[in-house]
């Protein structure tokens, strides 16, 4: 039997195992093909969003790179892998494993062993995990279309029930540096349709056991109306919607702000109203930087990054980071600690950077070396004036 009829055989156990409910996981390995630093390849089932899948894990010598496709897809590559440089192959059952072994293309063998699977693996895509925000009994998230009445979150809300878990996760620690008992308000800016500022509201309330006043603050009367309106049927006492702008809404008492994808300066004024009002806690991913992009273009210094700066796309990129280191200097010369990180807001918009600022009592700034790497960074960019900046008087 040649090699191409013992690769059908192969396969043929493989898709046997499937309907048997044996299946465990396969596994490639001694690859001898001509795709540079691929080492093995690796399959299991998965159920991704509610459809069985099989995850292949492509292992190269320092990454790994995961792709989902249909059963007969992944069959398909398995059986094209194992003609295009994998020598040996192994199906793992609950009934017996089926190795195939290739060694010179004259000696091609496939031989059974006892199982080292005794039980089939969980399908579950991810680890279940504990979810901050749970889906069952939220009459918020059915409103919202996130959800059934029955708590099930709809396979078209799947990526939007993660981001609001994402965001969640990443506050949570945020939140409990705050001192207990000082969390009082919470001024959610630009809130749009409400999905993140609705399960804050649930977190600190129903898992936190703190009774603080959360405001949205939207400039669209609709969604203002709609978002009330769902804070009423769900019985969210002290949570409420306001119709405004962030440059003209009064932060005072605030404990927590938040502003995110305040458009260009708009993050500057959400800024600026954090740092007026001392709040415990600034959140913000920024979009939109034009305002530090248009005085690099009318200045145009040279320096050392000449050879970047002349594309307009990497032009743009810098333009976000310099905006955004200085503003993140900005909050530290006002006691604030800070981090930067990405955030992946939406499933369906680009990756942002999300600043916070942590307010702290121990912090003591060295505000001269700070105003000094604002004034070189300036300088170094041709930046005539940050807005932020600007508003601080600093």
């Amino acid at each position: 039997m040649n090699v191409s009829e013992k690769i059908v055989e192969f396969i043929s156990f493989i898709k046997q195992s499937l309907p048997d409910n044996t299946f465990a996981a396969i596994s490639l390995g001694n690859y001898k093909g001509s795709v540079e630093n691929l080492k093995n390849i690796y399959i299991k089932l998965a159920t991704i969003k509610k459809e069985v899948k099989m995850s292949v894990t492509y292992r190269y010598k320092t990454k790994d790179i995961v792709k989902n496709f249909s059963t007969e897809e992944g069959i398909a590559i398995v059986q094209k892998m194992l003609h295009e440089g994998f020598k040996v192959a192994t199906l793992f059952t609950t009934s017996f494993d089926l190795i195939l072994e290739n060694f010179n293309d004259a000696k091609v063998t496939i031989r059974k062993i006892a199982p080292t699977k005794n039980a089939v693996p969980s399908l579950e895509h991810d680890k279940n995990k504990q979810r901050l925000i749970t889906a069952k009994d939220k009459a918020y998230l059915t409103e919202l279309n996130i959800t059934d009445k029955e708590g099930n979150v709809f396979k078209s809300a799947q990526d939007k029930y993660r981001q609001i878990n994402h965001y969640i996760e990443i506050l949570s620690p945020l939140i409990k540096d705050i001192p207990a008992g000082h969390l009082k308000k919470v001024t959610d800016m630009g809130c749009g349709k409400g999905y993140l500022t609705f399960a804050l509201y649930d977190y600190l309330t129903n898992v936190l056991h703190l009774q603080p006043e959360v405001t949205g603050v939207e400039f669209r009367p609709d969604l203002v109306e709609l978002c009330n309106k769902i804070a009423w049927n769900s019985r969210f006492d002290k949570l409420h919607f306001a119709e405004g702008t962030i440059e003209h809404y009064d932060s005072t008492g605030t404990n927590i702000l938040i502003a995110l994808h305040a458009c260009d300066t708009a993050t500057d004024d959400a800024i600026y109203k954090g740092i007026a009002a001392n709040v415990d806690l600034i959140v913000v991913a920024p979009c939109c930087h034009k305002q530090i992009r248009r005085e690099m273009e009318k200045h145009k210094v040279h320096n050392d990054l000449d050879f970047l700066t002349k594309h307009g796309i990497f032009l743009e990129r810098q333009a976000e980071m310099v905006t955004d280191g200085i503003r993140a200097l900005i909050l530290e010369y006002f006691g604030y600690k800070t981090k930067v990180f990405e955030f992946i807001s939406d499933a369906h918009t680009p990756k942002n950077v999300m600043i916070t600022g942590i307010k702290s009592e121990k912090l003591a700034a060295n505000k001269e070396e700070i105003l000094q790497k604002i004034k070189s960074a300036k300088a170094y960019f041709g930046i005539g004036y940050h807005h932020l900046e600007k508003m601080m008087e600093i």
